[in-house]
């Protein structure tokens, strides 16, 4: 694989740009934690890559939570909220983003995230601004979440972009997923606590940005 293959580059978020999983974990285990539940990795490699309505569903359904999904997110999001204002770059994150740029590769993040959560995310992080589309989870032309591909065809269409010509970067399965079904190179960067056989559908599997730099040459 050559980065020279790509015209444009699409970033998810939580996990590939920002070292927002553990305040999740964080926020969600205070939660569950009041009802005597643990939130393992188990459960949460799952939730990764959804939209936040249908991972609280299926959080609460596995812990057999006493409260609804809804109910769930009205305590979650504030304490995760709170987290979010202080998130950092996952490491390398950045200056591999600028590299990108750099080069003139066109650059956009396809979150499942809704939009105010993504501005939550990197109002404090300048170097955001390299990424001329971003297509949130509550986008209008999202009719369907990851693993559908309608995130990544979105952000194609935004950044004018042949969707065989970009690459996506991801940390989920659900995200790889919905990356192949949009017809587009994928990337994956799992946690290391993600084994790597349950990214088999991606191009190319590293742990780190140094070790996707060796990789691509770059």
């Amino acid at each position: 694989m050559k980065l020279s293959d790509f015209s444009h580059v699409i970033f998810d978020l939580d996990g590939v740009l920002l070292d927002t999983e553990r305040l999740y974990t964080e926020a969600t285990q205070k939660v569950v934690g009041e009802f005597g539940k643990t939130f393992d990795w188990a459960l949460k490699s799952q939730m990764m890559g959804r939209h936040e309505h249908e991972a609280a569903t299926l959080l609460v359904e596995t812990l057999q939570l006493p409260i609804s999904a809804q109910a769930y997110l009205e305590r979650q999001l504030p304490i995760a909220e709170q987290l979010f204002q202080k998130a950092d770059e996952i490491s390398g994150a950045a200056a591999f983003v600028a590299t990108l740029a750099a080069r003139g590769h066109g650059l956009g993040v396809g979150t499942s995230s809704t939009m105010r959560l993504y501005r939550l995310k990197t109002a404090h992080l300048p170097w955001f601004s390299a990424f001329t589309t971003v297509v949130s989870g509550d986008h209008p032309e999202v009719r369907a979440l990851k693993p559908a591909p309608d995130i990544f065809l979105t952000a194609a269409r935004a950044l004018g972009a042949d969707k065989a010509r970009c690459l996506v970067i991801e940390d989920s399965p659900a995200g790889v997923l919905a990356a192949r079904a949009a017809g587009m190179a994928v990337i994956a960067i799992p946690d290391p606590a993600l084994e790597a056989a349950r990214f088999e559908a991606a191009d190319l599997v590293v742990r780190s940005y140094a070790e996707l730099r060796l990789r691509l040459n770059c």
